[in-house]
């Protein structure tokens, strides 16, 4: 059976890990260790622990940066230590990240966070069914949380 890692932080307003865990358990049988941090930047060691210590084929790194330019700042620097982490490990983190700025309103914003935590999930069931599914739908335009925009050609 799959073991998927689930990093989140506190500092989030909704609960994304356990939005992940419920989508997870819905579209696929998979084992699932969550390891929780404070905030974004702390997710990369989080990370590294659930491939490293915990035996996770695959991880999702949960956050939520801040709308203030320090928090991009973080946001992006929290980014590199993911990837960083990714080519140390060989292996995929899918980074799930909501700025508090990109809802226009607290409900816009929750249903964003659900919606983008949600839909990574299930492109992290289809990374451990085989690339074929996400190969399918290359070039089409697919956005998490926000409508699709579709493909040009």
């Amino acid at each position: 059976m799959p073991k998927v890692g689930i990093a989140d932080t506190t500092f989030s307003r909704i609960n994304m890990g356990k939005v992940a865990t419920d989508e997870l358990k819905k579209g696929a049988s998979v084992k699932i260790e969550r390891y929780t941090v404070p905030g974004v930047k702390d997710l990369p060691v989080a990370c590294k622990k659930l491939i490293e210590e915990s035996g996770c084929d695959i991880v999702m790194a949960l956050g939520m940066p801040g709308s203030q330019e320090i928090d991009k700042l973080c946001a992006h620097e929290a980014s590199q230590g993911i990837i960083q982490v990714q080519l140390i490990t060989n292996t995929h983190i899918i980074e799930v990240f909501v700025h508090e700025d990109e809802g226009k309103d607290e409900k816009e914003l929750a249903w964003l966070m659900e919606q983008r935590t949600r839909e990574h999930a299930r492109n992290v069931i289809k990374l451990l069914s085989g690339n074929e599914k996400l190969q399918r739908e290359a070039g089409t335009g697919q956005r998490q949380g926000f409508p699709d925009v579709g493909g040009l050609g």
